[in-house]
């Protein structure tokens, strides 16, 4: 039996909130120095389900990842202690019970200025075919504060009658 041991990232519970950059790189590379989130971010969520904690989906081993506790659009936000540099932003959702059409949104604050989007997605999930997400982007984002990912877990409902919850299988930066 596997056991996995979270580290001892800092994370909290925040309020409900009610430039395009980046280009595909090729996912395989695993090569790849990703930066220790859990040291230099603090994580602040919308909501979280507590057998899908948030450390999870930050995991350097396979686990479920992160879920919400509550349906609708949900918001991950890590907040830098220092400005890092963020060179590739790698982010897999994984859902293999529900089809539904996903989109998600991916904002960087700069140590000079205000929250910037970096990278819009819209995409379908079918358990009877794809049931994986996996984007991986080379950027160039200097002095960044934050990176704020909002996720809409169901695009084709009104969001106050949405019964899916947002997941995220992991999230990597380097």
């Amino acid at each position: 039996m596997l056991t996995v041991r979270y580290l001892r990232m800092r994370k909290r519970l925040i309020a409900d909130s009610t430039g395009r950059g980046g280009t595909a790189i090729d996912a395989q590379d695993s090569g790849a120095e990703w930066l220790d989130l859990d040291e230099l971010a603090e994580v602040e969520i919308s909501s979280e389900d507590p057998q899908f904690p948030i450390e999870g989906a930050f995991s350097r081993v396979p686990t479920a990842g992160w879920r919400a506790s509550k349906t609708g659009p949900q918001t991950v936000r890590l907040v830098f202690e220092q400005p890092v540099k963020i060179r590739r932003i790698q982010i897999r959702f994984v859902e293999s019970s529900v089809e539904r059409s996903q989109e998600f949104a991916l904002y960087a604050q700069s140590a000079t200025g205000g929250l910037r989007e970096i990278r819009r997605q819209q995409f379908t999930f079918s358990p009877g075919g794809g049931t994986e997400e996996l984007e991986d982007y080379a950027v160039e984002l200097d002095s960044i504060t934050g990176l704020e990912l909002r996720i809409d877990p169901d695009r084709s409902h009104d969001p106050n009658q949405s019964q899916a919850y947002a997941t995220l299988a992991s999230l990597r930066l380097g």
